[in-house]
């Protein structure tokens, strides 16, 4: 039977990168694993397929060969190299140990006859204020998270007593389990990869090499940072397995919502009310920012609605640049509770505006002007 063309069973485009092929190989090798489908010979046969094609594309070598002369060409490279020509279940553990040994090896690092295990990452969500946030603010962590045993020192091992090599898989932390014409390699059962096993434990940590403490941490959160900003602490997070380095602590930033302000990257804006009087002949009003009350000034004839901008008075970005401004805008505010004098002074005054016959309220007649205009084109 004539074989499928590689780039389709892995069902990747012909230009799909290195990471897209194993992404492929990795989805696919795990649906037709014969763990996941006992006695299923169809899935064994896709697994070998699927294991045949990614051999191939991982390679740039043979994926060139491939490319150029198809499946002829990589049959007389094999022929030529005194290969099989088909499927090899020899190296099949390193490759899907290369695969998926992040997935089944626990972060395992290999190397020598032990294994180290990196700790793991930790995130801290951290909620600031609009001002904490604008011009950066220190703050101490109280966090708990697994250290390293004092003890022991992480060796697991009680004094005077070492970590000896595992007698299941000799040290190497992988054992191989043959599965009829392949072989799949995990993490040793006994000593969960580490390729030692502690037989004297710790009193302090039980043999874990790790124990959960309380660690007091300060963090200083950088002006103008915003939701979503992540600070990375290397080497703040757990304490890793076997002498394995420590993971790191995230640091994640939600700034909470201002009564006043709006922020939108390096600007802020807010809405300012000012009266009918000082709407119609102007005057001045104070306007709040970060770092104070400044005065705004505003013409006479102001309507409602309009925006005045305040340079530099918003936020210098995190990240460099120059630093945004504070956008007001103004609401001219309808008095209420009026007296029934001040309400005569009104009408009076509104029947002044009508009857010297200039136009006061331009938009209001425009308004109207454009109803009429489209009412008598319909």
């Amino acid at each position: 039977m004539s074989k499928r063309d590689y780039y389709k069973v892995l069902d990747v485009p012909r230009n799909a990168g290195e990471a897209d092929i194993k992404k492929a190989y990795r989805r696919l090798a795990m649906k037709y694993h014969p763990d996941r489908n006992p006695g299923d010979h169809e899935a064994e046969e896709r697994f070998k397929e699927t294991k045949e094609a990614y051999e191939v594309l991982a390679d740039a070598q043979k994926r060139a060969i491939y490319d150029q002369h198809g499946h002829a060409g990589i049959d007389a490279a094999r022929q030529s190299a005194g290969g099989q020509g088909g499927f090899n279940s020899q190296d099949f553990g390193d490759i899907f140990g290369e695969v998926f040994g992040d997935i089944f090896g626990g972060g395992a690092r290999r190397g020598g006859r032990s294994q180290v295990f990196r700790g793991a990452d930790l995130r801290y969500d951290l909620e600031l204020d609009l001002s904490q946030a604008v011009f950066g603010h220190s703050f101490e962590l109280d966090l708990p998270k697994l250290m390293e045993c004092e003890t022991c020192h992480g060796t697991g091992a009680a004094k005077g007593h070492t970590p000896v090599a595992c007698d299941t898989c000799g040290g190497n932390g992988q054992v191989r389990i043959s599965q009829g014409f392949f072989q799949l390699q995990q993490p040793c059962p006994r000593c969960r990869g580490s390729g030692k096993i502690v037989k004297n434990p710790c009193d302090t940590c039980l043999g874990q090499g790790r124990v959960r403490k309380q660690r007091k941490l300060n963090v200083k959160v950088p002006a103008g940072v915003g939701t979503g900003d992540r600070i990375r602490l290397s080497g703040e997070g757990e304490a890793g397995r076997n002498g394995g380095p420590p993971g790191d602590l995230y640091v994640e930033i939600t700034v909470k919502e201002h009564p006043i302000f709006e922020r939108d990257g390096e600007h802020l804006s807010c809405e300012v009310p000012i009266g009918f009087a000082t709407a119609v002949l102007g005057g001045s009003v104070g306007v709040p920012t970060l770092e104070g009350d400044v005065t705004l000034k505003i013409p006479a004839e102001t309507q409602s609605g309009r925006v005045f901008r305040l340079r530099e008075k918003g936020v210098k970005p995190v990240r460099g640049g120059p630093r945004g401004d504070l956008f007001c805008r103004v609401v001219v505010e309808t008095p209420v509770k009026l007296s029934a004098e001040q309400r005569e002074l009104l009408r009076k005054f509104d029947e002044s505006l009508k009857n010297d016959g200039r136009s006061h309220t331009p938009r209001e007649a425009g308004f109207f002007e454009g109803v009429r205009r489209f009412f008598a084109g319909s």
